[in-house]
């Protein structure tokens, strides 16, 4: 992904209450979400920390109806939602930037979310 070795990020994991709070304070939508990304690497103070990514916030509650409604364990799904946060840091956007940047996206997701299952990252 690009990205140099000593690359940091934050990682939060909160409830729904807490997410929709961020969710309506930055992004103006007053529900709660399944993760949020922050970029510290964008906007007017972008490069100051060089080696910070940003801050990816995760809703445990949501992770898990997400995970039961898809047959797969809560923590393959936090897995997944991290990663899905990671790449938004990373410069992916399926939201903004049309179906072939979302379909770039979903093929990343894809490719890496297997890798993490081929190697074992994801077995309990």
């Amino acid at each position: 992904m690009a990205c140099p070795e000593e690359t940091e990020l934050s990682v939060s994991i909160v409830g729904d209450r807490a997410i929709r709070i961020i969710n309506r304070e930055y992004l103006a939508k007053d529900r709660p979400t399944n993760v949020i990304s922050f970029s510290l690497q964008e906007g007017e103070y972008a490069g100051i920390a060089p080696h910070a990514l940003g801050d990816v916030v995760i809703s445990a509650d949501t992770a898990a109806r997400e995970a039961a409604e898809a047959d797969m364990t809560t923590f393959e799904r936090l897995s997944f939602l991290l990663l899905h946060g990671i790449l938004h840091l990373c410069g992916y956007d399926h939201e903004r930037s049309g179906e072939a940047e979302a379909a770039r996206m979903e093929k990343k997701e894809s490719e890496l979310f297997g890798l993490l299952k081929k190697e074992g990252f994801l077995n309990p």
